[in-house]
């Protein structure tokens, strides 16, 4: 089920960054500006922030398997699609409805977890996901890099389809239906708007879900930045940036192995606590060499590991605290809520913290506000459970 789920939730997020180095060779057969080609990119984020919002309900209304096989098979078909684009207009258009298919993979794999496990077991089950899934943007690019060296930009969207297709066939094969039908909601408008009113103001999910969302702000504030500072302020190559983006995406996941190591050892709460505090010293280190004026290619990517180890300790905890605290019932529509919303975090907060230009200093600036909006939600998170317990979360 691991690798399953692991692959369900990994088929988009490497679609998103698969072909980035193919960029420029696009612009070229497609006879557009690589502007234009940039906009596919935000097109299959914002579809993918909308697909989950209308997946996740879905799936609590027809079971797990039925919406996530017809999601993944149309991705599989609009990936051939974007192979064979002819214009820059209708591959923006392909890519947003590749990321409304790409959704259902991602939201009903948190739903299914959620189905199974809950508490420190869905926690630590979400760890070993992780592991698998934290792989896709560091190897997306790695990939799409070595594709178009064998043949020409079309190739990555094959090699798209060729993964989605492969989901597809272990999710048929090997998943089995894990919401029985007895358990099945099927919700109106207003339902739908009721129970998302009534995961608002529930504050044992609202509270770890909003420590979900500045964590990952933080973390994407650094991805969708830290390319252009590391060339144009620092002075790396584009290969010597691939190995500082490598080294970060492996503190994040040695992070997530180390929580995973300490779930029988520890409570949840101290976990949470142990990260904000690594996060939060990484911040103040980057802070630190840039006001002594030693910023460079070996200071900074040492803050931001140490950054990124401490929210691989955060994130699967909060998520689980959050999903845990809702009944399998509505496993789908919490897990939308949340997928949907942490896009829309992705998007906007990297935007905010960078107004006044996309420089270290601003990063820095980003990550700090974010991190200290993390730590006030886990602190908010760990009174809510102390106050009323929820059954494995401590």
């Amino acid at each position: 089920m691991v690798f399953v789920l692991g692959a369900l939730s990994a088929t988009a997020p490497i679609a998103i960054d698969l072909y980035l180095p193919a960029f420029p060779a696009m612009a070229d057969a497609l006879g557009t500006p690589e502007s234009r080609i940039q906009l596919t990119l935000t097109a299959m984020m914002i579809g993918m922030g909308l697909g989950q919002a209308v997946v996740g309900p879905l799936s609590d209304r027809f079971g797990r398997r039925r919406p996530l096989l017809i999601g993944m098979s149309v991705f599989t078909v609009v990936s051939l699609l974007c192979a064979v684009a002819t214009s820059a207009d209708l591959l923006i258009a392909l890519r947003f409805v590749q990321g409304l298919s790409g959704a259902a993979g991602v939201v009903v794999a948190r739903a299914v977890i959620r189905d199974h496990f809950a508490g420190d077991d869905m926690t630590r089950f979400t760890a070993k996901m992780m592991f698998v899934t934290m792989l896709a943007p560091m190897l997306g690019p790695i990939v799409g890099a070595q594709l178009i060296r064998f043949g020409p930009w079309p190739l990555i969207f094959y090699f798209m389809a060729f993964l989605s297709a492969l989901s597809t066939f272990l999710v048929w094969r090997f998943l089995p239906e894990s919401l029985p039908a007895e358990e099945r909601r099927a919700m109106t408008g207003r339902e739908f708007g009721s129970a998302l009113v009534t995961l608002v103001r529930d504050a044992h999910f609202i509270a770890p879900t909003i420590a979900v969302l500045m964590n990952f702000s933080m973390l994407f504030t650094y991805v969708s930045t830290f390319s252009f500072i590391s060339q144009n302020e620092l002075g790396a190559s584009a290969g010597f940036f691939s190995l500082l983006f490598a080294i970060g995406t492996l503190a994040l996941l040695a992070g997530n192995q180390a929580n995973m190591l300490a779930i029988n050892r520890t409570r949840s709460s101290s976990r949470m606590i142990v990260g904000m505090a690594i996060s939060l010293g990484g911040v103040a280190f980057l802070a630190a060499v840039q006001l002594m004026g030693v910023a460079n290619l070996w200071t900074v990517p040492i803050g931001i590991a140490v950054m990124m180890l401490g929210c691989g300790v955060v994130f699967p905890n909060a998520g689980a605290a959050a999903m845990s605290s809702q009944p399998p019932q509505i496993a789908g529509t919490a897990s939308a809520f949340m997928g949907a919303t942490q896009m829309a975090a992705g998007g906007v907060m990297p935007a905010l913290a960078t107004i006044g230009g996309v420089t270290l200093a601003n990063m820095t600036l980003g990550v700090g506000v974010y991190a200290l909006a993390t730590a006030a939600a886990v602190a908010w998170t760990i009174v809510v459970y102390r106050r009323s317990p929820v059954p494995g979360i401590a």
